[in-house]
Protein backbone atom coordinates (compact mmCIF):
# COMPACT_ATOMS: atom_id res chain seq x y z
CA UNK A 1 0.00 0.00 0.00
CA UNK A 2 1.17 3.52 -0.72
CA UNK A 3 1.03 6.30 1.87
CA UNK A 4 -2.39 7.41 0.61
CA UNK A 5 -5.05 9.62 2.16
CA UNK A 6 -6.57 6.70 4.07
CA UNK A 7 -3.29 5.80 5.77
CA UNK A 8 -2.68 9.52 6.38
CA UNK A 9 -6.05 9.70 8.18
CA UNK A 10 -5.05 6.83 10.48
CA UNK A 11 -1.52 8.11 11.22
CA UNK A 12 -2.78 11.65 11.95
CA UNK A 13 -5.17 10.22 14.54
CA UNK A 14 -2.33 8.20 16.12
CA UNK A 15 -0.01 11.22 16.20
CA UNK A 16 -2.68 13.42 17.79
CA UNK A 17 -3.12 10.83 20.55
CA UNK A 18 0.61 10.91 21.33
CA UNK A 19 1.64 14.51 20.61
CA UNK A 20 -1.27 16.92 21.05
CA UNK A 21 -0.43 19.73 23.52
CA UNK A 22 3.21 18.64 23.56
CA UNK A 23 6.14 21.10 23.60
CA UNK A 24 8.60 21.11 20.70
CA UNK A 25 12.06 20.98 22.31
CA UNK A 26 14.53 20.15 19.50
CA UNK A 27 14.61 20.38 15.71
CA UNK A 28 17.12 18.60 13.47
CA UNK A 29 17.46 18.15 9.72
CA UNK A 30 19.62 15.03 9.30
CA UNK A 31 19.02 14.83 5.52
CA UNK A 32 18.03 17.23 2.75
CA UNK A 33 14.37 16.17 2.66
CA UNK A 34 13.77 15.06 6.25
CA UNK A 35 13.19 16.65 9.64
CA UNK A 36 13.25 15.25 13.16
CA UNK A 37 11.14 17.14 15.71
CA UNK A 38 11.60 16.11 19.36
CA UNK A 39 8.31 16.75 21.14
CA UNK A 40 7.86 16.39 24.90
CA UNK A 41 4.39 15.00 25.56
CA UNK A 42 2.73 12.79 28.18
CA UNK A 43 5.92 12.67 30.25
CA UNK A 44 8.29 11.45 27.52
CA UNK A 45 10.16 12.61 24.43
CA UNK A 46 8.84 11.56 21.02
CA UNK A 47 10.83 11.77 17.79
CA UNK A 48 8.56 12.92 14.97
CA UNK A 49 9.90 12.24 11.48
CA UNK A 50 8.64 14.49 8.67
CA UNK A 51 9.87 13.33 5.27
CA UNK A 52 9.49 15.03 1.88
CA UNK A 53 11.57 12.33 0.20
CA UNK A 54 10.46 11.79 -3.43
CA UNK A 55 10.08 8.02 -2.87
CA UNK A 56 9.58 7.65 0.90
CA UNK A 57 7.53 10.74 1.88
CA UNK A 58 5.76 10.15 5.20
CA UNK A 59 5.04 11.37 8.74
CA UNK A 60 5.55 9.11 11.75
CA UNK A 61 7.08 8.68 15.17
CA UNK A 62 10.39 6.87 14.92
CA UNK A 63 12.76 4.94 17.16
CA UNK A 64 15.55 4.97 14.57
CA UNK A 65 18.56 7.11 15.47
CA UNK A 66 19.72 9.72 12.95
CA UNK A 67 23.07 11.49 12.86
CA UNK A 68 22.91 15.28 12.79
CA UNK A 69 25.03 17.38 10.41
CA UNK A 70 27.81 19.51 11.90
CA UNK A 71 26.00 22.72 10.90
CA UNK A 72 22.21 23.18 10.54
CA UNK A 73 20.62 24.24 7.24
CA UNK A 74 18.95 27.63 6.77
CA UNK A 75 15.53 25.96 6.87
CA UNK A 76 16.40 24.20 10.12
CA UNK A 77 17.53 27.52 11.64
CA UNK A 78 14.26 29.16 10.55
CA UNK A 79 12.24 26.35 12.15
CA UNK A 80 14.19 26.73 15.39
CA UNK A 81 13.51 30.46 15.41
CA UNK A 82 9.74 30.11 15.03
CA UNK A 83 8.98 26.69 16.54
CA UNK A 84 11.50 25.78 19.26
CA UNK A 85 9.59 25.79 22.55
CA UNK A 86 6.22 26.04 20.74
CA UNK A 87 3.14 24.06 21.77
CA UNK A 88 1.61 21.66 19.24
CA UNK A 89 -2.09 22.52 19.39
CA UNK A 90 -3.31 19.88 16.94
CA UNK A 91 -2.49 17.90 13.82
CA UNK A 92 -5.04 18.22 11.04
CA UNK A 93 -5.50 16.37 7.77
CA UNK A 94 -7.03 18.46 4.99
CA UNK A 95 -10.09 16.57 3.73
CA UNK A 96 -8.85 13.02 2.98
CA UNK A 97 -5.80 14.30 1.13
CA UNK A 98 -2.11 13.76 1.86
CA UNK A 99 -1.76 17.30 3.21
CA UNK A 100 -1.21 17.65 6.96
CA UNK A 101 -1.22 20.87 9.00
CA UNK A 102 0.70 20.98 12.29
CA UNK A 103 -0.74 23.87 14.32
CA UNK A 104 1.82 25.46 16.68
CA UNK A 105 1.52 28.42 19.03
CA UNK A 106 4.39 30.34 20.62
CA UNK A 107 4.99 33.72 22.24
CA UNK A 108 7.36 35.99 20.32
CA UNK A 109 9.98 38.38 21.72
CA UNK A 110 7.26 40.90 22.63
CA UNK A 111 5.20 38.32 24.48
CA UNK A 112 2.46 38.16 21.84
CA UNK A 113 1.02 34.75 21.01
CA UNK A 114 1.79 33.75 17.42
CA UNK A 115 0.21 30.92 15.45
CA UNK A 116 2.42 29.10 12.96
CA UNK A 117 1.56 26.28 10.57
CA UNK A 118 4.00 23.59 9.54
CA UNK A 119 2.45 22.08 6.42
CA UNK A 120 3.56 18.68 5.13
CA UNK A 121 2.50 17.67 1.62
CA UNK A 122 3.09 14.00 0.79
CA UNK A 123 2.98 14.14 -3.01
CA UNK A 124 5.77 11.88 -4.28
CA UNK A 125 8.44 13.92 -6.06
CA UNK A 126 6.34 17.05 -5.42
CA UNK A 127 6.42 16.50 -1.63
CA UNK A 128 7.10 19.60 0.44
CA UNK A 129 7.41 20.87 4.01
CA UNK A 130 6.37 24.52 4.35
CA UNK A 131 6.47 26.89 7.34
CA UNK A 132 3.58 29.37 7.12
CA UNK A 133 2.34 32.29 9.21
CA UNK A 134 -1.21 31.20 10.05
CA UNK A 135 -2.74 34.70 10.07
CA UNK A 136 -1.21 36.09 6.87
CA UNK A 137 -0.75 32.75 5.06
CA UNK A 138 2.70 33.99 4.01
CA UNK A 139 5.44 31.41 3.56
CA UNK A 140 8.25 31.88 6.10
CA UNK A 141 10.44 29.19 4.52
CA UNK A 142 10.24 25.72 2.96
CA UNK A 143 12.43 22.66 2.72
CA UNK A 144 12.59 22.95 -1.10
CA UNK A 145 12.36 26.27 -2.93
CA UNK A 146 10.15 26.06 -6.04
CA UNK A 147 10.17 29.09 -8.36
CA UNK A 148 7.69 30.15 -11.05
CA UNK A 149 9.85 28.55 -13.75
CA UNK A 150 9.50 25.16 -12.04
CA UNK A 151 5.80 25.35 -11.20
CA UNK A 152 3.36 27.71 -12.92
CA UNK A 153 0.51 26.84 -10.50
CA UNK A 154 2.25 28.10 -7.36
CA UNK A 155 5.62 29.15 -5.96
CA UNK A 156 7.13 27.87 -2.73
CA UNK A 157 9.46 30.69 -1.73
CA UNK A 158 9.86 32.78 1.45
CA UNK A 159 7.48 35.75 1.36
CA UNK A 160 5.11 34.21 -1.20
CA UNK A 161 1.44 33.59 -0.44
CA UNK A 162 0.84 29.94 0.38
CA UNK A 163 -1.39 28.20 -2.16
CA UNK A 164 -2.60 24.69 -1.37
CA UNK A 165 -1.99 21.88 -3.89
CA UNK A 166 -4.78 21.33 -6.46
CA UNK A 167 -7.66 19.11 -5.29
CA UNK A 168 -9.97 16.55 -6.88
CA UNK A 169 -12.96 18.90 -7.07
CA UNK A 170 -15.59 16.28 -7.84
CA UNK A 171 -14.22 13.66 -5.43
CA UNK A 172 -15.85 13.18 -2.03
CA UNK A 173 -14.31 12.53 1.37
CA UNK A 174 -15.06 8.82 2.05
CA UNK A 175 -15.20 9.46 5.81
CA UNK A 176 -17.89 12.15 5.40
CA UNK A 177 -19.96 11.03 2.40
CA UNK A 178 -23.66 10.77 3.23
CA UNK A 179 -25.55 7.45 2.79
CA UNK A 180 -27.71 9.04 0.07
CA UNK A 181 -24.70 10.24 -1.95
CA UNK A 182 -22.99 6.89 -1.50
CA UNK A 183 -26.07 4.94 -2.61
CA UNK A 184 -26.48 7.12 -5.71
CA UNK A 185 -22.84 6.61 -6.71
CA UNK A 186 -22.68 2.86 -6.13
CA UNK A 187 -26.08 1.99 -7.60
CA UNK A 188 -25.72 4.06 -10.79
CA UNK A 189 -22.29 2.84 -11.89
CA UNK A 190 -22.08 0.19 -14.60
CA UNK A 191 -18.87 -1.34 -13.23
CA UNK A 192 -17.74 -0.94 -9.64
CA UNK A 193 -13.94 -1.18 -9.83
CA UNK A 194 -10.87 0.41 -8.26
CA UNK A 195 -10.60 3.15 -10.91
CA UNK A 196 -14.21 4.23 -10.28
CA UNK A 197 -13.60 4.53 -6.53
CA UNK A 198 -10.35 6.46 -7.01
CA UNK A 199 -12.10 8.86 -9.38
CA UNK A 200 -15.03 9.61 -7.06
CA UNK A 201 -13.42 9.49 -3.59
CA UNK A 202 -10.47 11.43 -2.20
CA UNK A 203 -7.21 9.87 -1.10
CA UNK A 204 -7.73 6.26 -2.21
CA UNK A 205 -4.56 4.49 -3.25
CA UNK A 206 -4.77 1.55 -5.65
CA UNK A 207 -4.38 -1.06 -2.88
CA UNK A 208 -7.09 0.52 -0.73
CA UNK A 209 -9.48 0.78 -3.69
CA UNK A 210 -8.87 -2.88 -4.63
CA UNK A 211 -9.54 -3.95 -1.03
CA UNK A 212 -12.85 -2.06 -0.89
CA UNK A 213 -13.96 -3.55 -4.24
CA UNK A 214 -13.16 -7.09 -3.03
CA UNK A 215 -15.15 -6.62 0.18
CA UNK A 216 -18.11 -5.16 -1.72
CA UNK A 217 -18.07 -8.06 -4.20
CA UNK A 218 -18.07 -10.60 -1.36
CA UNK A 219 -21.35 -9.14 -0.03
CA UNK A 220 -23.16 -7.61 -3.04
CA UNK A 221 -26.46 -7.33 -1.14
CA UNK A 222 -24.97 -5.44 1.81
CA UNK A 223 -22.76 -2.87 0.09
CA UNK A 224 -23.77 0.02 2.35
CA UNK A 225 -22.99 -1.97 5.48
CA UNK A 226 -19.68 -3.26 4.09
CA UNK A 227 -18.67 0.30 3.17
CA UNK A 228 -19.51 1.63 6.62
CA UNK A 229 -17.73 -1.25 8.39
CA UNK A 230 -14.54 -0.69 6.38
CA UNK A 231 -14.27 2.99 7.32
CA UNK A 232 -15.21 2.30 10.94
CA UNK A 233 -12.40 -0.27 11.11
CA UNK A 234 -9.92 2.24 9.65
CA UNK A 235 -11.09 4.94 12.06
CA UNK A 236 -11.39 3.02 15.33
CA UNK A 237 -9.91 -0.48 14.98
CA UNK A 238 -6.52 -0.07 13.31
CA UNK A 239 -4.41 -3.22 13.07
CA UNK A 240 -1.04 -2.12 11.57
CA UNK A 241 -0.06 -4.89 9.17
CA UNK A 242 2.97 -5.61 7.00
CA UNK A 243 1.97 -7.85 4.09
CA UNK A 244 4.18 -9.85 1.76
CA UNK A 245 2.86 -10.75 -1.68
CA UNK A 246 4.92 -12.07 -4.60
CA UNK A 247 8.14 -11.20 -2.68
CA UNK A 248 7.04 -7.57 -2.30
CA UNK A 249 6.16 -5.84 0.97
CA UNK A 250 3.06 -3.71 1.52
CA UNK A 251 1.84 -1.87 4.62
CA UNK A 252 -1.76 -1.15 5.62
CA UNK A 253 -3.59 0.31 8.65
CA UNK A 254 -5.71 -2.87 8.86
CA UNK A 255 -5.36 -6.39 7.49
CA UNK A 256 -6.09 -6.36 3.73
CA UNK A 257 -7.45 -9.53 2.10
CA UNK A 258 -6.04 -8.52 -1.29
CA UNK A 259 -2.40 -8.31 -0.12
CA UNK A 260 -1.86 -11.96 0.77
CA UNK A 261 -1.96 -14.10 3.89
CA UNK A 262 1.69 -13.64 4.92
CA UNK A 263 1.38 -10.88 7.52
CA UNK A 264 3.27 -9.31 10.41
CA UNK A 265 1.34 -7.15 12.87
CA UNK A 266 2.79 -4.15 14.73
CA UNK A 267 1.54 -2.37 17.86
CA UNK A 268 1.41 1.07 16.19
CA UNK A 269 1.37 2.52 12.69
CA UNK A 270 4.66 4.31 13.37
CA UNK A 271 6.42 1.06 14.29
CA UNK A 272 4.96 -0.49 11.14
CA UNK A 273 6.49 2.32 9.06
CA UNK A 274 9.85 1.90 10.83
CA UNK A 275 9.76 -1.79 9.95
CA UNK A 276 8.83 -1.13 6.33
CA UNK A 277 11.01 1.89 5.52
CA UNK A 278 14.13 1.41 7.65
CA UNK A 279 16.16 -0.74 5.25
CA UNK A 280 14.78 0.85 2.07
CA UNK A 281 15.23 4.46 3.15
CA UNK A 282 18.66 3.78 4.70
CA UNK A 283 19.89 2.19 1.49
CA UNK A 284 18.58 5.09 -0.55
CA UNK A 285 20.26 7.63 1.76
CA UNK A 286 23.55 5.79 1.47
CA UNK A 287 23.20 5.88 -2.34
CA UNK A 288 22.48 9.61 -2.26
CA UNK A 289 25.24 10.55 0.18
CA UNK A 290 27.77 8.08 -1.18
CA UNK A 291 27.05 8.80 -4.84
CA UNK A 292 30.49 10.31 -5.39
CA UNK A 293 32.16 7.51 -3.43
CA UNK A 294 30.31 4.79 -5.35
CA UNK A 295 31.19 6.35 -8.69
CA UNK A 296 34.87 6.61 -7.72
CA UNK A 297 34.98 3.04 -6.38
CA UNK A 298 33.21 1.60 -9.43
CA UNK A 299 35.58 3.45 -11.78
CA UNK A 300 38.62 2.20 -9.83
CA UNK A 301 37.19 -1.32 -9.86
CA UNK A 302 36.69 -1.26 -13.66
CA UNK A 303 40.15 0.24 -14.18
CA UNK A 304 41.83 -2.49 -12.14
CA UNK A 305 39.84 -5.25 -13.83
CA UNK A 306 40.95 -3.92 -17.22
CA UNK A 307 44.53 -3.74 -15.93
CA UNK A 308 44.35 -7.39 -14.83
CA UNK A 309 43.08 -8.42 -18.26
CA UNK A 310 45.95 -6.62 -20.02
CA UNK A 311 48.57 -7.99 -17.62
CA UNK A 312 47.26 -11.54 -18.12
CA UNK A 313 47.50 -11.07 -21.89
CA UNK A 314 51.08 -9.81 -21.54
CA UNK A 315 51.93 -12.72 -19.26
CA UNK A 316 50.47 -15.12 -21.81
CA UNK A 317 52.67 -13.55 -24.49
CA UNK A 318 55.72 -14.00 -22.26
CA UNK A 319 55.04 -17.74 -22.24
CA UNK A 320 55.79 -17.61 -25.98
CA UNK A 321 59.01 -15.60 -25.50
CA UNK A 322 61.12 -18.63 -26.46
CA UNK A 323 59.82 -18.53 -30.04
CA UNK A 324 61.24 -14.99 -30.44
CA UNK A 325 64.68 -16.21 -29.32
CA UNK A 326 64.48 -19.13 -31.74
CA UNK A 327 63.58 -16.84 -34.65
CA UNK A 328 66.49 -14.56 -33.77
CA UNK A 329 68.87 -17.55 -33.69
CA UNK A 330 67.56 -18.87 -37.02
CA UNK A 331 67.95 -15.48 -38.71
CA UNK A 332 71.52 -15.18 -37.36
CA UNK A 333 72.44 -18.70 -38.51
CA UNK A 334 70.94 -18.33 -42.01
CA UNK A 335 71.76 -14.66 -42.45
CA UNK A 336 73.10 -15.30 -45.97
CA UNK A 337 69.74 -16.78 -47.02
CA UNK A 338 67.67 -13.76 -45.91
CA UNK A 339 67.06 -11.32 -48.80
CA UNK A 340 67.17 -7.58 -48.04
CA UNK A 341 63.84 -5.72 -48.08
CA UNK A 342 61.76 -8.91 -47.78
CA UNK A 343 58.58 -8.96 -45.64
CA UNK A 344 59.08 -12.58 -44.62
CA UNK A 345 61.41 -15.52 -45.10
CA UNK A 346 60.98 -19.31 -44.85
CA UNK A 347 63.82 -21.16 -43.13
CA UNK A 348 64.48 -24.67 -41.82
CA UNK A 349 63.79 -24.79 -38.08
CA UNK A 350 66.49 -27.01 -36.57
CA UNK A 351 64.71 -26.74 -33.20
CA UNK A 352 61.86 -28.83 -34.65
CA UNK A 353 63.48 -31.42 -36.94
CA UNK A 354 64.11 -28.90 -39.76
CA UNK A 355 60.43 -28.18 -40.32
CA UNK A 356 59.97 -25.01 -42.40
CA UNK A 357 59.09 -21.88 -40.39
CA UNK A 358 57.87 -18.54 -41.76
CA UNK A 359 59.52 -15.54 -40.03
CA UNK A 360 58.04 -12.04 -40.45
CA UNK A 361 60.52 -9.26 -41.25
CA UNK A 362 60.56 -5.47 -41.30
CA UNK A 363 61.56 -4.57 -44.90
CA UNK A 364 63.24 -1.31 -43.81
CA UNK A 365 65.73 -3.21 -41.60
CA UNK A 366 68.70 -5.36 -42.60
CA UNK A 367 68.55 -9.12 -41.86
CA UNK A 368 70.95 -8.62 -38.91
CA UNK A 369 68.80 -5.81 -37.48
CA UNK A 370 65.69 -8.02 -37.80
CA UNK A 371 67.47 -10.73 -35.81
CA UNK A 372 68.37 -8.17 -33.12
CA UNK A 373 64.70 -7.08 -32.93
CA UNK A 374 63.63 -10.64 -32.13
CA UNK A 375 66.33 -10.95 -29.44
CA UNK A 376 65.24 -7.60 -27.91
CA UNK A 377 61.59 -8.67 -27.82
CA UNK A 378 62.58 -11.96 -26.18
CA UNK A 379 64.71 -10.20 -23.54
CA UNK A 380 61.99 -7.63 -22.79
CA UNK A 381 59.38 -10.31 -22.19
CA UNK A 382 61.69 -12.43 -20.02
CA UNK A 383 62.77 -9.46 -17.91
CA UNK A 384 59.19 -8.24 -17.53
CA UNK A 385 57.70 -11.51 -16.24
CA UNK A 386 58.64 -10.83 -12.61
CA UNK A 387 57.35 -7.25 -12.74
CA UNK A 388 54.13 -8.31 -14.48
CA UNK A 389 53.46 -10.97 -11.84
CA UNK A 390 53.99 -8.41 -9.05
CA UNK A 391 51.64 -5.95 -10.78
CA UNK A 392 49.07 -8.71 -11.26
CA UNK A 393 49.13 -9.62 -7.55
CA UNK A 394 48.79 -5.94 -6.61
CA UNK A 395 45.89 -5.37 -9.06
CA UNK A 396 44.03 -8.44 -7.76
CA UNK A 397 44.46 -7.21 -4.19
CA UNK A 398 43.09 -3.81 -5.25
CA UNK A 399 40.04 -5.45 -6.83
CA UNK A 400 39.43 -7.60 -3.73
CA UNK A 401 39.68 -4.53 -1.49
CA UNK A 402 37.38 -2.41 -3.67
CA UNK A 403 34.83 -5.24 -3.81
CA UNK A 404 34.91 -5.46 -0.01
CA UNK A 405 34.16 -1.72 0.32
CA UNK A 406 31.42 -1.87 -2.33
CA UNK A 407 29.76 -4.81 -0.56
CA UNK A 408 29.91 -2.93 2.77
CA UNK A 409 28.12 0.05 1.22
CA UNK A 410 25.14 -2.24 0.58
CA UNK A 411 24.37 -2.60 4.30
CA UNK A 412 26.20 0.35 5.86
CA UNK A 413 24.31 3.06 7.75
CA UNK A 414 24.56 6.71 6.65
CA UNK A 415 26.26 7.68 9.93
CA UNK A 416 29.17 5.30 9.12
CA UNK A 417 29.84 6.82 5.68
CA UNK A 418 32.37 9.30 7.07
CA UNK A 419 34.41 6.40 8.48
CA UNK A 420 34.51 4.72 5.05
CA UNK A 421 35.38 8.06 3.43
CA UNK A 422 38.31 8.52 5.84
CA UNK A 423 39.49 4.99 5.08
CA UNK A 424 39.45 5.69 1.33
CA UNK A 425 41.30 8.98 1.88
CA UNK A 426 43.99 7.16 3.88
CA UNK A 427 44.33 4.62 1.05
CA UNK A 428 44.66 7.40 -1.54
CA UNK A 429 41.48 6.70 -3.51
CA UNK A 430 39.89 10.08 -2.84
CA UNK A 431 41.23 13.47 -1.82
CA UNK A 432 40.21 15.11 1.44
CA UNK A 433 37.81 18.01 1.05
CA UNK A 434 39.14 21.43 1.98
CA UNK A 435 37.30 22.66 5.05
CA UNK A 436 38.06 26.17 6.22
CA UNK A 437 35.59 26.02 9.11
CA UNK A 438 35.53 23.81 12.16
CA UNK A 439 36.29 20.19 11.44
CA UNK A 440 33.89 17.89 13.26
CA UNK A 441 35.67 14.86 14.67
CA UNK A 442 33.82 11.64 14.03
CA UNK A 443 33.22 9.38 16.98
CA UNK A 444 34.84 5.99 16.51
CA UNK A 445 32.17 3.68 15.13
CA UNK A 446 31.59 0.39 16.90
CA UNK A 447 30.71 -3.07 15.57
CA UNK A 448 27.12 -4.30 15.79
CA UNK A 449 26.38 -6.47 18.81
CA UNK A 450 24.23 -9.61 18.62
CA UNK A 451 23.19 -12.25 21.13
CA UNK A 452 22.88 -15.90 20.13
CA UNK A 453 19.98 -18.06 21.32
CA UNK A 454 22.00 -19.20 24.35
CA UNK A 455 23.09 -15.64 25.25
CA UNK A 456 26.61 -15.67 23.77
CA UNK A 457 27.80 -12.26 22.50
CA UNK A 458 28.59 -11.98 18.79
CA UNK A 459 30.20 -8.90 17.19
CA UNK A 460 29.95 -8.00 13.49
CA UNK A 461 32.25 -5.44 11.85
CA UNK A 462 30.51 -3.02 9.45
CA UNK A 463 33.56 -1.67 7.61
CA UNK A 464 37.21 -2.56 7.06
CA UNK A 465 38.56 -0.40 9.89
CA UNK A 466 36.10 -2.01 12.31
CA UNK A 467 37.01 -5.45 10.96
CA UNK A 468 40.72 -4.85 11.63
CA UNK A 469 40.15 -3.48 15.12
CA UNK A 470 37.65 -6.20 16.03
CA UNK A 471 39.78 -9.13 14.85
CA UNK A 472 43.29 -7.92 15.64
CA UNK A 473 42.80 -5.85 18.82
CA UNK A 474 39.43 -6.38 20.52
CA UNK A 475 38.93 -10.14 20.18
CA UNK A 476 40.69 -12.62 22.45
CA UNK A 477 43.00 -15.15 20.84
CA UNK A 478 40.67 -17.94 22.00
CA UNK A 479 37.52 -16.35 20.49
CA UNK A 480 36.07 -17.78 17.28
CA UNK A 481 36.42 -15.78 14.04
CA UNK A 482 34.09 -16.25 11.05
CA UNK A 483 34.04 -14.94 7.48
CA UNK A 484 32.23 -15.82 4.26
CA UNK A 485 34.59 -18.02 2.24
CA UNK A 486 36.54 -16.29 -0.57
CA UNK A 487 34.09 -13.37 -0.86
CA UNK A 488 33.97 -9.82 0.56
CA UNK A 489 32.14 -9.55 3.86
CA UNK A 490 32.20 -8.68 7.55
CA UNK A 491 34.46 -10.15 10.20
CA UNK A 492 32.35 -11.90 12.85
CA UNK A 493 33.60 -12.72 16.36
CA UNK A 494 31.98 -15.16 18.81
CA UNK A 495 33.06 -14.16 22.33
CA UNK A 496 33.62 -17.75 23.43
CA UNK A 497 36.28 -20.40 22.95
CA UNK A 498 33.74 -23.26 22.97
CA UNK A 499 30.52 -22.00 21.32
CA UNK A 500 27.56 -24.35 20.93
CA UNK A 501 26.59 -25.63 17.49
CA UNK A 502 23.54 -23.35 17.57
CA UNK A 503 25.68 -20.26 18.31
CA UNK A 504 28.18 -21.27 15.63
CA UNK A 505 25.39 -21.62 13.07
CA UNK A 506 23.82 -18.27 14.03
CA UNK A 507 27.20 -16.50 13.80
CA UNK A 508 27.81 -18.13 10.41
CA UNK A 509 24.40 -16.88 9.30
CA UNK A 510 25.45 -13.33 10.30
CA UNK A 511 28.72 -13.69 8.37
CA UNK A 512 26.81 -14.87 5.29
CA UNK A 513 24.17 -12.14 5.60
CA UNK A 514 26.76 -9.36 5.86
CA UNK A 515 28.63 -10.49 2.76
CA UNK A 516 28.40 -10.16 -1.00
CA UNK A 517 26.27 -13.35 -1.12
CA UNK A 518 23.61 -12.23 1.36
CA UNK A 519 20.83 -13.15 -1.12
CA UNK A 520 22.28 -16.59 -1.96
CA UNK A 521 21.57 -20.02 -0.52
CA UNK A 522 24.13 -22.40 1.06
CA UNK A 523 26.82 -19.76 1.53
CA UNK A 524 30.16 -21.27 2.69
CA UNK A 525 31.46 -19.65 5.89
CA UNK A 526 34.92 -20.39 7.33
CA UNK A 527 35.47 -20.37 11.10
CA UNK A 528 38.63 -20.64 13.17
CA UNK A 529 40.07 -19.37 16.45
CA UNK A 530 41.39 -15.80 16.31
CA UNK A 531 44.95 -16.97 17.06
CA UNK A 532 45.06 -18.52 13.57
CA UNK A 533 44.13 -15.22 11.84
CA UNK A 534 46.98 -12.92 10.74
CA UNK A 535 47.38 -9.71 8.77
CA UNK A 536 50.24 -9.62 6.23
CA UNK A 537 52.58 -6.63 6.36
CA UNK A 538 51.33 -3.78 4.19
CA UNK A 539 47.96 -5.43 3.53
CA UNK A 540 44.86 -3.35 2.85
CA UNK A 541 42.38 -2.64 5.70
CA UNK A 542 40.19 -5.66 6.38
CA UNK A 543 42.49 -8.15 4.60
CA UNK A 544 43.72 -11.11 6.65
CA UNK A 545 45.00 -14.63 6.08
CA UNK A 546 44.10 -17.67 8.18
CA UNK A 547 44.70 -21.41 8.52
CA UNK A 548 43.24 -24.52 10.25
CA UNK A 549 39.73 -23.36 9.36
CA UNK A 550 36.54 -25.40 9.09
CA UNK A 551 33.57 -24.56 6.86
CA UNK A 552 29.82 -24.30 7.49
CA UNK A 553 27.11 -23.85 4.84
CA UNK A 554 24.21 -21.57 5.77
CA UNK A 555 21.39 -19.67 4.06
CA UNK A 556 21.08 -16.03 5.26
CA UNK A 557 17.71 -15.08 6.77
CA UNK A 558 16.85 -11.46 7.51
CA UNK A 559 14.31 -12.43 10.20
CA UNK A 560 16.93 -14.35 12.21
CA UNK A 561 19.41 -11.46 11.93
CA UNK A 562 16.81 -9.03 13.31
CA UNK A 563 16.00 -11.38 16.19
CA UNK A 564 19.66 -11.68 17.20
CA UNK A 565 20.39 -7.91 17.13
CA UNK A 566 20.75 -6.35 20.57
Amino acid sequence: MSFDGVFTHAIVKELNNHLQSGRLSKIHQPYDNELILVIRSQGKNHKLLLSAHPSYARIQLTDISYSNPSSPTNFCMMLRKFLEGAILQKIEQIENDRVIHFHFSKRNELGDLESVLLIVELMGRHSAIVLVNKDSQKILDCIKHIGITQNTYRTLLPGAQYIAPPKQLSAKNPFQVSPTQLFDLISTTEELNASFLQQHFQGLGKDTANEIVKRLEQNPNEKMKVWQNFWTEIDTQTNPTLHEKEKKEFFAPISFQTLGEKQIHYPTLSKLLDGFYEGKAEKDRVKQQAGELLKKLENEHKKNQLKIKKLEQTLEQSDHAEIYRQKGELLTTFLHLVPKGAQEVTLENYYEENKPIVISLQPALTPAKNAQKYFQRYQKLKNGVGIIKEQLVHARQEVAYLESVLSQLEFIQPKDLDIVREELISQGYIRPKKNHGKVKKNKPSTPDKYLSSDGTTIFVGKNNLQNDKLTLKTAKKSDVWLHAKNIPGSHVIICSDTPTEQTLEEAALLAAYFSKYRLSASVPVDYVQVKHVHKPNGAKPGFVIYENQKTLYVTPQKEVVEQLLV
